[in-house]
């Protein structure tokens, strides 16, 4: 390696989900125990809880996993899999597991293009599940990695995810190199409104309408769904709700607002108060009001998972029909993924944070090369 060369590490930071029956359980454990989502004021009292919720809700969240398997054909996940290791065929694995793998490589080989002349790898690295921080460490280690930049696949910001994920990153990373870190880092905080990402968002939006009849799209409605917060957190000054707004109305204003539209808030956990209304009931309100079709746009997710493909897809529907609500078609929008607009964004947060590490004849490069694409 020459002495200007950079190995540049990417690190791509979700929550994670379990990717076998065995692992629901310790993964609700991991998820209850973050003090960042679950205000109980850690130590023995939040350990507790944790154990004790996440025994009780496991059996139910195990056959939710079971219905929206990810990997039914085989693992498809990170290289850290356990099933992809052990050749297992999971029947239990959350998609978002093979969905991160996914943006992981089309980013790379985005990267790869666009800055070739040095060394990228991209990573991942799960809040709740496999591969943790620790294990993303020893890999860019391995690698010899100079300069990393950390982004989180949460568009939005919030202290219950980006924070919460960097927060885990700082405390690990430390205590591996304490000041002696190997590489130089940076931190992506939110692009929830990166022109190429709504791009995206919309473009899954009209596909989701194109399968639709012209008299069901005639009659539709936006309802956007993003993952709730609690109220302290929104009290305390965090951005999230403020920038999940600002999203969903820089989407409409490109649309030209050609649908009626709302917002609701979903997945509550744990006792605190969170943010309203809750999707559920805004759909069943708007139901009551004599509207039948709905489009539904997870607003604050970017790959399918059990939010998704579950909550949305299959309980908001069971529920409707259980309680005796009429509608004719609820329809939910697939996530972005490894969507090429959204890869373009992820890897424009990239190059924003290295743009003074590389060159100025490398940046004018790149640039060239993503418009020619």
């Amino acid at each position: 390696m020459s002495t200007d060369e950079k190995r540049i590490g990417v690190v791509l930071m979700n929550l994670g989900g379990p990717t076998a029956d065995y692992a629901v359980r310790p993964f609700l454990n991991n998820l209850f125990s973050d003090e960042d989502i679950i205000k109980l004021g850690g130590g023995k009292f939040q350990d507790l809880f944790a154990q004790i919720i996440s025994k009780f809700r496991a059996p139910s969240v195990q056959e939710d996993y079971e219905e929206i398997n990810g990997c039914p054909k085989g693992c498809m996940g990170n290289k850290h899999c356990l099933n992809r290791k052990n050749s297992i065929k999971s029947t239990c694995c959350s998609p978002i597991n093979s969905l991160t793998e996914k943006q992981r490589r089309a980013l790379e080989k985005h990267l790869k293009k666009v800055i070739p002349d040095h060394t990228v790898k991209v990573y991942t690295c799960m809040r709740y599940w496999l591969p943790f921080a620790d294990t993303t460490m020893d890999d860019m280690e391995e690698d010899g990695i100079t300069h990393a930049v950390m982004v989180p696949l949460y568009p939005q910001f919030s202290w219950t995810t980006t924070g919460s994920s960097y927060r885990d990153w700082e405390t690990k990373r430390d205590e591996k190199f304490g000041h002696d870190t190997p590489w130089k880092e940076f931190h992506v905080k939110n692009y929830h409104l990166d022109e190429s990402y709504l791009s995206a968002m919309n473009d899954r939006i009209d596909e989701a309408l194109a399968e639709m009849d012209e008299e069901t799209r005639n009659k539709t409605h936006f309802i956007f769904s993003a993952h709730g917060t609690p109220l302290l957190e929104v009290r305390s000054g965090d951005p999230y709700t403020n920038e999940i707004n600002q999203t969903m109305e820089a989407i409409m204003e490109m649309r030209g607002y050609d649908y009626d539209y709302w917002l609701g808030y979903q997945s509550k956990v744990g006792p605190q108060k969170w943010t309203q209304p809750n999707t559920a009931e805004l759909v069943e309100r708007h139901i009551e009001y004599g509207i039948k079709n709905f489009l539904m746009i997870p607003i604050a997710f970017v790959t399918d998972h059990i939010e998704t493909l579950y909550e949305l897809g299959v309980e908001l529907v069971e529920d409707l029909e259980e309680e005796g609500y009429e509608f004719e078609n609820l329809k939910v929008m697939p996530g972005i993924n490894d969507h090429p607009q959204y890869i373009e964004a992820l890897g424009t947060q990239v190059l924003d944070k290295l743009d003074h590490t590389l060159s100025t004849k490398e940046l004018e490069s790149e640039s060239k090369k993503v418009s020619a694409e």
